[in-house]
C-alpha cells in the first residue's frame, strides 16, 4: 500500500507533464497543471513548513480560496508528512466576530501547529488565538519558498507509513467547523480502490467539478481521486459556479468531461438558472454520469436537469446516485453507473407512522424514493433500531457501516468516537433508510439537521442568532426545514415568540432576524414567523420540539 507521498514521487518520475488539473479561473486563461508543476509548487510549501518549524504529524490549517495557493498548500503539507485541514474562507456572509470564534474553537481542540493564509486575513487569523494556542506560526501565502525541483529522499512524508493519518474533513456546518473526521493514508486510498470499480473508471475519465474543497464530496471525488488515479481533473471555484453555472456545462464541453458530482438543490439550480444563449454549441454527450450526493435525492431534480439538458446530448442513463460520508472518506452506495437508478413509490403513512417502506397503493397519498444503491466493494451496510438489532428489509432504522475505509477517528474527540460505533466494526451514521435486497434508500435524519444546498444546517445555532435579537423571548424560538419542490432543497424556518403585536416593531424584528442569521450562517433564511407568548411546543424535559412547532406552523399558514 503507498502513502499520498510515494504515489506523487513516482508520477513526478514516470508521467512528469501530464496535466492533471486545469484550473478555470474567472476572468482569465484556464491554467494546466501538470504533475511537475503541481508536486514542484508543492515541494516549496513543504520547504516552507519545514523552515518553520513544523513536525511530520502536525496539523496544518489551510484557509485560503479556491486556486494554485490551496492547491500547493495542501500537497506540500503532504510531502513534508503534516496533515492538511482544509478550511472555509470567510465570506460576507458570516459576521467576523462568529467565524472569529469558530476559528477559536477550532484550534482548541484541533491544535493546528501552523495556519496559512492571504496577508489581508492575517489579523482574522490572530484575532481567533488565545494565549496557550498550540498554533506557533501564521503562514502567509506570498512569503513560502518558491516552486523547486523536490528531493523526495529529504521529505519527510516519504516516511509516513499507510496507517498514519493523512488529512482532516472537517465538515462544514452553519455557524459551528464540526467535528474533524481523521482518515489515514490507506484508508483514502482503500476508498478509492473501491470507488474506481463501482464507478468503472478508464484513464480517458475527466472529472469537471465546481465543488470546494473543505466538503467530501470536492475533496475525495472532485480533487484528491482524479489526483490520485492519474485522472484529468477540470476545477472551478464554487463562488464563479454560484456566479455563472453554465461554466459548468461549457467546461464539461470543452474537456469532454465524463463524471461530476452535484448536490440535489444544484440540478434544479442549474436547470432554473443556465440560459439558452450561455449553452451555444455545448454538447454534453460526454457525460456518463453526473452524480446526485451530500443531501437527500430527488426524483424531480432528476427531471428538471434531463429536461433542460436533454437538448444539449445530455442522456438520461447519465443520472446517478450515491450516498456518501466522510466517515468512509466518501462514497458508501453508487447507483446508476452499472446499474439504472430505481424509484419506488411508498405509502407516505406507513412510512411516517408505521417506520415501514411499503409500496404505495394507486390513489394513496405516496413519497416517491429514489434508491442509493448497492455498496460500492468492500463496503457493507445494515440497517438497526434502537437496540442495535439488525432489521429486516423495508424496515426504517439507522443505517450502519462497515468498510475498509472508515475513519480512524474524530480527531482529538476520543468520547465522541466511540459513541459513533454500535461496535468496533460498524460506524451509525446518523441517517435513517431501509434496504430492499440489498439496495439502500434514505429517509431522512435522526437528528433535527436541514439540509440547505448541500450544507447541514443545525437548529440550535440558527435560534441562538435569532435569541440575540432584541424583542425575542430567550428558548422561545424554534427552527425547521420546508422542502421547496422548486428549488430541490430546503427552505429554513424560524418561529419566534415576542411580546408586542405593533406591526412596524414585527417588521423590524424580523428584518433584523433574517439579517443576523443571513451573516451569521451559511443559509438563506426565507421566512421569519413571529407568534404570541405561549405558542411554541416544548418537550417534557422543557426543550424545543421541532418537528411538533413544524407542524403547527404548516398547520397555522394552510389554515
Amino acid at each position: 500500500m503507498l502513502t499520498f507521498s510515494q504515489f506523487l514521487k513516482q508520477a513526478y518520475q514516470t508521467n512528469p507533464n501530464q496535466t492533471i488539473i486545469t484550473l478555470l479561473q474567472a476572468k482569465q486563461e484556464d491554467l494546466p497543471i501538470s504533475y511537475r508543476e503541481l508536486i514542484e509548487g508543492a515541494a516549496g510549501y513543504a520547504a516552507t513548513y519545514q523552515k518553520e518549524g513544523i513536525q511530520p504529524g502536525e496539523v496544518v490549517v489551510l484557509i485560503l480560496q479556491h486556486g494554485e495557493d490551496l492547491i500547493y498548500a495542501f500537497w506540500g503539507a503532504v510531502l513534508h508528512g503534516a496533515i492538511p485541514s482544509i478550511m472555509p474562507f470567510l465570506t460576507e456572509k458570516l459576521l467576523p466576530e462568529r467565524y472569529r470564534a469558530d476559528l477559536a474553537a477550532l484550534i482548541e481542540v484541533t491544535q493546528p501547529s501552523a495556519i496559512v493564509t492571504y496577508p489581508e486575513f492575517e489579523s482574522e487569523v490572530r484575532m481567533a488565538l488565545k494565549e496557550g494556542d498550540s498554533v506557533r506560526t501564521v503562514i502567509i501565502s506570498d512569503q513560502t519558498e518558491a516552486a523547486q525541483v523536490p528531493d523526495f529522499d529529504s521529505l519527510s512524508g516519504m516516511q509516513r507509513q499507510p496507517k498514519d493519518i493523512v488529512l482532516l474533513q472537517h465538515s462544514s456546518g452553519t455557524t459551528g467547523l464540526q467535528k474533524g473526521v481523521a482518515l489515514s493514508h490507506q484508508a483514502v486510498f482503500n476508498q478509492l480502490e473501491n470507488l474506481s470499480q463501482a464507478l468503472d473508471l478508464c484513464q480517458t475519465d475527466v472529472v469537471v467539478s465546481w465543488l470546494p474543497l473543505y466538503h467530501d464530496m470536492g475533496l475525495i471525488a472532485g480533487f484528491l481521486m482524479p489526483v490520485l488515479t492519474g485522472l484529468h481533473l477540470v476545477l472551478m471555484s464554487p463562488f464563479e459556479w454560484v456566479r455563472a453555472p453554465y461554466r459548468l456545462m461549457q467546461a464539461v464541453s470543452q474537456y469532454q468531461g465524463t463524471l461530476s458530482w452535484l448536490p440535489n438543490f444544484a440540478y434544479h439550480f442549474c436547470a432554473q438558472k443556465i440560459r439558452d444563449r450561455h449553452l451555444e454549441g455545448v454538447d454534453l454527450s460526454s457525460l456518463r454520469a453526473v452524480i446526485n450526493c451530500s443531501e437527500p435525492v430527488r426524483d424531480d431534480a432528476h427531471v428538471a436537469f434531463y429536461e433542460k439538458f436533454a437538448p444539449y446530448g445530455f442522456r438520461k442513463d447519465a443520472l446517478a446516485v450515491s450516498y456518501a460520508m466522510a466517515e468512509n472518506v466518501f462514497a458508501v452506495t453508487q447507483a446508476g453507473v452499472l446499474d439504472e437508478l430505481i424509484v419506488e413509490e411508498i405509502d407516505r403513512e406507513a412510512l411516517q407512522v408505521e417506520r415501514l417502506a411499503r409500496l404505495a397503493e394507486v390513489g394513496k397519498p405516496s413519497i416517491r424514493m429514489v434508491s442509493c444503491g448497492l455498496p460500492i466493494p468492500n463496503v457493507r451496510i445494515k440497517v438497526v433500531n434502537s437496540d442495535g438489532e439488525t432489521l429486516a428489509d423495508r424496515q426504517v432504522g439507522e443505517v450502519a457501516v462497515s468498510s475498509n475505509c472508515k475513519l480512524t477517528e474524530y480527531y482529538h474527540r476520543p468520547d465522541v468516537t466511540s459513541s459513533a460505533f454500535l461496535d468496533q466494526e460498524w460506524y451509525l451514521t446518523g441517517d435513517f433508510g431501509y434496504l430492499v435486497d440489498g439496495y439502500l434508500y434514505i429517509t431522512g435524519r435522526k437528528k433535527d439537521l436541514i439540509i440547505v444546498g448541500g450544507k447541514n444546517v443545525y437548529p440550535q445555532d440558527l435560534e441562538k442568532l435569532a435569541m440575540e435579537i432584541d424583542g425575542v423571548h430567550a428558548g422561545r424560538v424554534s427552527a425547521f426545514g420546508i422542502f421547496d419542490e422548486e428549488k430541490g432543497t430546503e427552505d429554513v424556518i424560524i418561529v419566534a415568540e415576542v411580546d408586542t403585536t405593533d406591526p412596524e416593531m414585527h417588521n423590524r424584528i424580523m428584518t433584523e432576524i433574517r439579517n443576523h442569521v443571513n451573516r451569521g450562517s451559511a443559509v438563506a433564511l426565507r421566512q421569519v414567523y413571529l407568534v404570541e407568548p405561549g405558542w411554541m411546543v416544548k418537550t417534557s424535559s422543557g426543550k424545543t420540539a421541532r418537528l411538533a412547532n413544524r407542524e403547527k406552523y404548516l398547520q397555522e399558514i394552510s389554515g
